[in-house]
């Protein structure tokens, strides 16, 4: 199959960019014809802001840029992953003319929520989910600025009025079911949204006792990190290893059983999550499905997060990890005694998570998702 991947990438590395590295790899591995159309958030450095709201709205380089790789590469299928801010919706205007089936990735709650999380002042917001989104204008939820959050509604209503995503996306693929319901609450038509989650490729970890706990991500409000300290604070003679960098790292410097290991590669972190006895995952806001988590259960390791979201829909509670109220420190304490009083308990519940990811989210059987994804995106697009 020939198959032209396009993304978005963001000046910091994330899980979004991971994944399509991965995908790549993976369909490459396959023998599927791969090519990749990429833009960067680099390039905005130096663009004025006239030239980035046009091309957040509607990129004319996109639609010559797309229009280029039909004709010579002539790909059955376009998998888009991120269009924002430069690649926009005008690709799938594009391809849609071309006769060439999308599917699209929904990676985040973006063509909804201008924050992309449904998150505002630390707690869930839903009040642009299927409304328009002038509420979000007003209070500047992208970057707290009106004029960027203008722009970023603009691009929806004009979208939404376009019939964009409604009728030039072939299949959206959601990560968790519990996303697909949210998109569905939003607008998408549910025959339109499939489930496939993210993979990873991780060796299993050892059957040793495990010890203390480990954070894996970035370092940033949403994240839960506020939960996290508070929680520890309770449990002053349990310890802590945490992975990431991020504008809260600050906040972890004075507590003594937290230890920084600042940001480190892959083969690191499963070194750790292989090593100690649980996971937090503290999050405040709608996780569509942490990689993270996929990666400690791969490493037979038991994940204790908030019951929200994908988390609460992708753990089961005392069998492959601990869930704990969300935003409760006092709740996420209790867990973390248990846990630490339990550690053969603890050790089974890894080899149920380790269960869960072979069942569910090695390489194989996400490729095999895929190729369901596409020939099924082939045949609607030629019916």
């Amino acid at each position: 199959m020939r198959i032209l991947i396009a993304h978005n990438a963001y000046q910091q590395k994330g899980g979004e960019d991971s994944v399509v590295a991965s995908e790549t790899a993976l369909l490459s591995s396959r023998g599927d014809d791969v090519a990749v159309y990429t833009r960067h958030n680099d390039e905005i450095v130096g663009m004025s802001r006239v030239a980035l709201a046009g091309q957040t709205i509607w990129s004319s380089r996109t639609e010559a840029d797309i229009a280029k790789w039909v004709a010579d590469f002539r790909p059955d299928v376009i998998h888009v992953h991120n269009t924002f801010p430069l690649i926009s919706p005008s690709l799938y205007h594009v391809a849609d003319k071309a006769g060439v089936p999308v599917v699209q990735t929904l990676h985040n709650f973006r063509i909804f929520c201008q924050q992309a999380m449904f998150l505002r002042d630390g707690k869930v917001c839903e009040d642009c989910l299927g409304k328009l989104p002038w509420r979000g204008v007003v209070r500047g939820c992208y970057r707290d600025s009106r004029v960027q959050s203008a722009v970023l509604g603009g691009m929806q209503v004009l979208h939404r009025a376009l019939g964009t995503y409604r009728n030039k996306v072939t299949r959206y693929i959601a990560l968790s079911e519990f996303s697909r319901k949210k998109f569905i609450e939003g607008g998408l038509t549910a025959e339109h949204i499939v489930v496939k989650p993210n993979f990873v490729d991780v060796p299993a970890g050892t059957e040793e006792l495990r010890k203390g706990g480990l954070f894996v991500g970035r370092l940033s409000a949403e994240k839960g990190i506020d939960v996290l300290i508070r929680a520890m604070d309770r449990v002053p003679e349990c310890q802590l290893n945490v992975i990431g960098s991020g504008p809260e790292e600050e906040a972890l410097c004075s507590r003594a059983n937290i230890h920084r290991l600042g940001f480190l590669p892959r083969d690191q972190i499963f070194h750790h999550m292989q090593r100690a006895a649980y996971l937090l995952m503290p999050s405040i806001c709608y996780e569509n499905f942490p990689l993270a988590l996929v990666e400690a259960f791969a490493c037979g390791l038991p994940v204790i997060a908030s019951r929200m979201g994908a988390m609460a829909e992708l753990i089961e509670d005392g069998r492959t990890g601990l869930l704990f109220e969300p935003s409760s420190a006092e709740d996420l304490a209790k867990k973390i005694v248990w846990a630490e009083a339990n550690p053969e308990a603890m050790l089974a519940i890894g080899k149920h998570a380790r269960n869960e990811y072979e069942a569910k989210y090695t390489s194989e059987r996400n490729y095999q998702q895929l190729m369901a994804i596409y020939i099924e995106a082939i045949a609607v697009r030629n019916s």
